[in-house]
């Protein structure tokens, strides 16, 4: 349904035949940790999220899984090689037949 107090004419997740079902009854202003994201829209009471009504809430874990601004680095362990066996594996030795 669409929003009709923070986003009004936005389709929400959060608003049903009563309003708002959200559990603070309106959607809450981003945090300093949202300004750059690509979901900031302007509401009727200032910056918000268009993801997620809280996003307080999900900065608490550490990171928010809707940031679009924010770049998670994987780290991948190099696995040890032993080079005699690797010089056998290129060189096709030391198969069996």
């Amino acid at each position: 349904m669409q929003c009709q107090t923070v986003l009004p004419g936005i389709e929400c997740t959060f608003w049903g035949k009563q309003g708002c079902i959200f559990s603070e009854g309106s959607c809450q202003v981003v945090v300093e940790n949202c300004e750059g994201c690509d979901r900031i829209v302007e509401g009727t009471i200032g910056k918000v999220c268009s993801a997620y009504p809280a996003p307080v809430k999900k900065w608490t874990g550490g990171l928010c899984n809707f940031a679009t601004h924010v770049k998670v680095e994987i780290k991948s362990e190099e696995t040890k090689v032993n080079p005699l066996k690797a010089s056998k594996k290129a060189s096709g030795g030391g198969k069996k037949k």
